[in-house]
């Protein structure tokens, strides 16, 4: 696997957060351009037997940081990564164990985020994430900014 060793480093620094090591989440997949999150629904479980709103966003929101911190390492690039803004849309209720897919947003590109990180010391780029319904369709869409800002 070309990114193991990345992907490593990425889960050790997700399971040293203590919030995050209590969510029993593990890396699924990463192709080099999406990130995948998988989570029991036992870890996630609301009062009405689906996954909690919270744990949506939240693993919605550590995929999308992943993926830009696994660009930037990539890139070699030391920076620290911040959720900007986002926007959620619960579209329907999710009885499954969750899965979390993060990619650029349309019209965004790497190369051009990691240039301008480069040239000023900070570069923003959009990011968006989804949690599929096993049936098919989308149980919730998320996008986000995430801001690099370069380590001195």
């Amino acid at each position: 696997m070309p990114h193991a060793e990345a992907l490593q480093r990425l889960n050790h620094h997700y399971q040293s957060m203590p919030p995050v090591a209590v969510m029993d989440l593990r890396i699924a997949a990463y192709d080099g351009q999406r990130l995948q999150l998988h989570a029991p629904l036992a870890r996630h479980v609301n009062d009405k037997g689906c996954a909690f709103g919270g744990s949506l966003a939240s693993m919605m929101t550590l995929a999308s940081w992943g993926l830009v911190s696994l660009q930037l390492e990539a890139a070699g690039i030391d920076a620290d990564v911040f959720v900007a803004d986002s926007q959620i849309r619960y579209l329907a209720p999710l009885f499954d164990d969750i899965e979390v897919d993060a990619e650029l947003g349309a019209g965004e590109d790497w190369a051009t985020f990691i240039a301008t990180l480069r040239q000023r010391g900070r570069a923003r780029t959009q990011l968006v994430a989804k949690v599929p319904l096993p049936a098919g369709g989308i149980a919730t869409e998320f996008t986000a900014r995430y801001v690099a800002i370069a380590r001195r």
